[in-house]
């Protein structure tokens, strides 16, 4: 039975709220769930996913508090929860496996998918995924305060500054426009979320325990994470890990084609088809 025939979008009512699904490519080929960081959306990854489609049906989700999802304030925000959500929309969508890739904490919420649905996810692919807290960089980008929300577009700009290392990289306006459709209450709890995950355990402990094969991503000029710390992820069997020179935090916007190469080779030998 092939995954949801529909094309484009569509929006799954869950208890928690509506979640915002973008799918594309074949119905029938292996499925391939994309995962967005905090303070993003699924369009994140628009630059990415025509690159994919020839081989894969591409499932992308605005997690709860973000992009066209729903932003309650009474449910929680920790990443098992959104994980939890993930897993079931891949239910209501129909899909039996899926390789899963997540950009920065989405890499963790993809990692957390694989703890709660080991049979679920086939492989993970992590972008810029920081292993543990002690890789993270001091960020020297302004924060914002629950009263400049929302933000401007040069707030927003000055806040996402380390995300990027390519001069002259400007972020795309569809992509301000996206972090002021959150709440200042669903940013914070996300990114707290992913703090308190981390700060349990290393994200390379969790992948050794799980078994699933592995592919980093990681642009050598990342502002963020110790792009050094990427070595860590060798502990877990078989990793893959890929250093992108010149390219920071968000290979998946500086340069699409770069980051989806090693993600079309990995999925190439782990995808399962639908069926």
């Amino acid at each position: 039975m092939p995954l949801s025939d529909t094309t484009g979008t569509m929006t799954l009512s869950l208890d928690d709220g509506d979640l915002h699904v973008c799918l594309d490519g074949p119905p029938d080929a292996p499925a391939l769930l994309l995962i967005h960081g905090s303070a993003s959306s699924a369009r994140s990854w628009d630059q990415v996913v025509p690159l994919l489609t020839g081989t894969h049906r591409v499932i992308r989700i605005d997690l709860l508090g973000h992009g066209r999802s729903a932003k309650p304030d009474d449910r929680s925000y920790a990443t098992p929860d959104q994980a939890r959500r993930v897993g079931e929309a891949l239910d209501r969508l129909g899909v039996r496996h899926a390789v899963v890739a997540g950009h920065s904490s989405g890499g963790a919420v993809a990692t957390a998918l694989a703890e709660l649905r080991p049979g679920l996810v086939t492989a993970l692919a992590l972008v810029n995924t920081g292993p543990s807290l002690d890789s993270y960089l001091a960020p020297r980008s302004a924060a914002i305060s629950p009263e400049q929300w929302p933000p401007s577009d040069e707030q927003i700009r000055l806040f996402a500054s380390t995300g990027f290392s390519r001069p002259g990289y400007q972020v795309p306006q569809e992509l301000l426009d996206e972090v002021r459709l959150m709440t200042y209450h669903t940013l914070a709890m996300t990114m707290l979320g992913t703090t308190e995950y981390l700060k349990e355990r290393p994200l390379p402990d969790r992948l050794v325990a799980l078994g699933k094969p592995l592919l980093v991503i990681f642009g050598a000029d990342d502002r963020r994470w110790r792009s050094s710390s990427a070595a860590d992820y060798r502990a877990v069997p078989g990793a893959t890990v890929e250093l992108l020179p010149g390219l920071g935090h968000s290979p998946i916007l500086e340069d699409p084609p770069r980051a989806a190469a090693p993600l079309l080779a990995f999925t190439a030998v782990h995808a399962t088809r639908a069926g």
